[in-house]
C-alpha cells in the first residue's frame, strides 16, 4: 500500500514535529518504560520523540523506523548530533520488513492518521511485538480542536485539511477511532486514554499560529490545495487568519488526542 504524508517535510512542518517530545507527546508511555527494553519508533521524523525514548531504555536497542530514506535522513541528522545508539530503518507499517516478537515496545505518534490502512498498520505493530510487549500509538482528532476567537477562516482552515488528508486516504478524525481500530486488529488488553496540547499564552500562540500561517502557505498541503484548485488568495486569507488569531490576547486552542496502550 502506499501513503500519502499530507504535511510533507518543509521547514514550516518540522518546525511543529521538532517541537514534541516525549514529555508532552508520550506522557501515557512513559511510565512503562524501563532500562533495558527493545523499542521500534514507527514514524520517527525528526527523532526527537525517538531520542527521549532511546535515552529511557538504554542500553536496550530503539529502532527508528521511516517510510523513506528522505525521511529517515532527517532522524538521522538529530541522532548525529547525539551520543546515543539507534538502529535506523526504512519500511512501511503496512507490511514491516522485520521479525515476529522482535520489540518490547513498539510506539506511533501522529502516523496512523495519514496510513491507507490503520488496522492492518496496527497487526504489524502487533507482530513484530514482544508477546506481553506495548504497542503505544497517539493521534490528534482534528474535529476535536477546540479554538477561540472562532475566525470563519480557521472553520476554512478545517474543511481544507480535512478535504486535503482525505483526498491522501488519511483519517484526520483518527483519535476517536483508535480504541476501534485497535480492536479490529485483534488486540484484547487496551488502555483507551485522551490528553490535549494546549496554546494559551502569547508565546504559545505565536508559535502554533505562526507555524500555520505558514504551512498554509508552504508545504505538501498547501500545494496539494493549490494543485486541487484552491485560489491563492483563500490560502492567503487562511494564513493572515491565524496570524490574527494568534495577535489576540484572548486567544485559545486545545488539540485533542487520543492514545492507546496495548498489550500484545
Amino acid at each position: 500500500m502506499s501513503n500519502v504524508y499530507t504535511h510533507g517535510h518543509h521547514e514550516s512542518v518540522l518546525r511543529s514535529h521538532a517541537w514534541r517530545t516525549a514529555e508532552n507527546s508520550a506522557g501515557y508511555l512513559l511510565p512503562h518504560l524501563r532500562p533495558g527494553m527493545s523499542l521500534l519508533d514507527v514514524g520517527s521524523g525528526p527523532g526527537t520523540i525517538t531520542a527521549d525514548l532511546a535515552r529511557l531504555v538504554e542500553p536496550g536497542q530503539t529502532t527508528a523506523l521511516e517510510a523513506t530514506e528522505a525521511a529517515l535522513d532527517i532522524t538521522k541528522a538529530t541522532f548525529a548530533k547525539l551520543d546515543i545508539g539507534v538502529e535506523f530503518v526504512v519500511g512501511d507499517v503496512h507490511k514491516l520488513d522485520l521479525p515476529d516478537d522482535t520489540y518490547d515496545v513498539v510506539h506511533a505518534h501522529q502516523v496512523l492518521q495519514h496510513v491507507a490502512d490503520p488496522v492492518q498498520a496496527l497487526r504489524e505493530m502487533r507482530r513484530v511485538c514482544k508477546p506481553g510487549g506495548i504497542v503505544a500509538v497517539r493521534d490528534s482528532d482534528y474535529h476535536g480542536f477546540t479554538w477561540y476567537p472562532e475566525l470563519p477562516e480557521l472553520a476554512e482552515w478545517m474543511d481544507l485539511y480535512q478535504r486535503m488528508a482525505r483526498a491522501n486516504q488519511g483519517e484526520p478524525d483518527a483519535g476517536r477511532r483508535l480504541l476501534s481500530w485497535a480492536l479490529e486488529a485483534g488486540f484484547e488488553k487496551i488502555a483507551a486514554t485522551a490528553s490535549n496540547w494546549a496554546f494559551t499564552n502569547e508565546d504559545d500562540r505565536a508559535w502554533w499560529g505562526g507555524m500555520w500561517a505558514d504551512r498554509v502557505l508552504q508545504s505538501a498541503m498547501a500545494d496539494q490545495a493549490r494543485a486541487a484548485g484552491v485560489p491563492e488568495e483563500t490560502l492567503e486569507r487562511i494564513s493572515a487568519a491565524w496570524r490574527t488569531w494568534a495577535a489576540r490576547p484572548d486567544g485559545w486552542i486545545s488539540i485533542l488526542h487520543g492514545e492507546l496502550l496495548c498489550t500484545a
